[in-house]
């Protein structure tokens, strides 16, 4: 499956990050099919340059967005629809006993 998806580049906590077209299973600093845009979160306002004509191509080809490309699509106002939930994968669940405790 070929995703859209950020890659990060830039200094120690400066981030900046890229979007590129890959496969799913390549690591997100390997081989990529292309370049479609560039997001810089600290920027203000935040800067981000999208190429929407590749974009809107790869689409069209089956390529999926990550959801936080997609809500900057979305935002972006690229594509339409709702946003999706980014969840953070890093940070463990915690659990309604926990909760209750």
């Amino acid at each position: 499956m070929i995703v859209i998806r950020l890659s990060r580049v830039g200094k120690t906590k400066q981030p900046t990050y890229r979007l590129v077209v890959q496969d799913k299973l390549q690591d997100p600093w390997g081989k990529v099919f292309e370049y479609v845009g560039t997001y810089n979160p600290r920027s203000k306002p935040k800067a981000l340059k999208l190429e929407e004509a590749s974009i809107k191509a790869w689409i069209a080809k089956g390529a999926q967005c990550s959801p936080t490309v997609h809500n900057l699509l979305v935002d972006a106002k690229v594509i339409t629809g709702d946003k999706k939930k980014a969840t953070n994968h890093d940070k463990p669940a915690k659990k309604a006993e926990e909760k209750k405790a």
